[in-house]
């Protein structure tokens, strides 16, 4: 690639590094989800923390199984990292039911999440699979209840159409889709492009409800994309956490996740992982 590296501020040894909380899922087969917001947290050199909505039963194939975590623990989750360790963004992935929202919706007022605290917001409706990661009374409730704390929403288009009823198909209906979901509540949307492979490029559309900015990157082929919005959104907080501007923090996200997908590699039988461990090499 033609661009640098994506780059944040290092810690040095025995200094306090930013800090950025993941409340998601659990992949057990480790290649979406919070095992993939912590890998990109780590790698940018912040600290994550994370609370767990739901352990899945999971590998590269689906998910067999999913067992919610009780709402009012993770809610405790979040008071307990917040309120003593501190945050610079917080990230969302899979929020199980319509229970859990509302208990971070309640938690995330509380605390500042979305107002003094910047949130992402990744609506995670399915797998890459297609296994369904909540139920369509949690769609209403997540779109009615969080959306509009959100300083972000990164959906791609499976949840686009979802959230807005919109098929995206071009550009002309990405923006479409980027302002009917800006209507939901949320300052910023970028509708996410990657599952337009009818496209050479991936293109990505950010929004504030005055003007569009398209992101755009060449397309990796390869079916190894499992935790390709995981790592975009993540390192998207991570650099809103070191007070980047949205439009700033997105570039980098939009870049971080185009190389985690070239370095994608193949793992079980389904859909292997993208990789962040391509910042090792140097």
């Amino acid at each position: 690639m033609s661009a640098p590296p994506p780059s944040l501020p290092l810690p040095l040894p025995g200094d306090t590094p930013v800090r950025v909380l993941t409340v998601a899922g659990s992949d057990s087969g480790g290649g979406a989800g919070m095992q993939a917001d912590l890998r990109t947290i780590a790698l940018l050199g912040v600290h994550g923390c994370a609370a767990v909505t739901a352990v899945t039963v999971q590998n590269t194939v689906g998910v067999s199984g999913v067992h919610e975590v009780p709402a009012a623990t993770v809610a405790a989750q979040v008071r307990a990292v917040v309120t003593d360790i501190g945050v610079g963004a917080v990230k969302t992935g899979m929020l199980a039911s319509s229970a859990i929202i509302e208990a971070l919706e309640e938690v995330f007022g509380e605390l500042g999440i979305g107002s003094r605290v910047p949130l992402v917001l990744d609506p995670v409706a399915a797998s890459v699979g297609g296994d369904p990661l909540f139920s369509g009374s949690a769609q209403d409730t997540l779109r009615d209840r969080l959306f509009p704390l959100a300083t972000l929403l990164t959906p791609n288009l499976d949840e686009v159409r979802l959230f807005t009823g919109i098929d995206v198909v071009d550009g002309a209906s990405q923006r479409e889709a980027a302002r009917v979901l800006h209507g939901l509540g949320p300052r910023w949307v970028l509708v996410k492009g990657g599952h337009l492979r009818s496209s050479p490029v991936s293109t990505d559309v950010l929004h504030d409800g005055t003007s569009f900015t398209e992101l755009t990157a060449p397309r990796t082929p390869t079916t190894n994309d499992h935790g390709a919005g995981d790592c975009l959104g993540a390192a998207t907080a991570c650099a809103l956490a070191h007070g980047w501007s949205v439009p700033e923090a997105v570039a980098l996200g939009k870049e971080w996740a185009t190389r985690c997908v070239a370095a994608a590699y193949p793992l079980g039988a389904g859909h292997g992982p993208v990789s962040p461990l391509w910042r090792l090499l140097g």
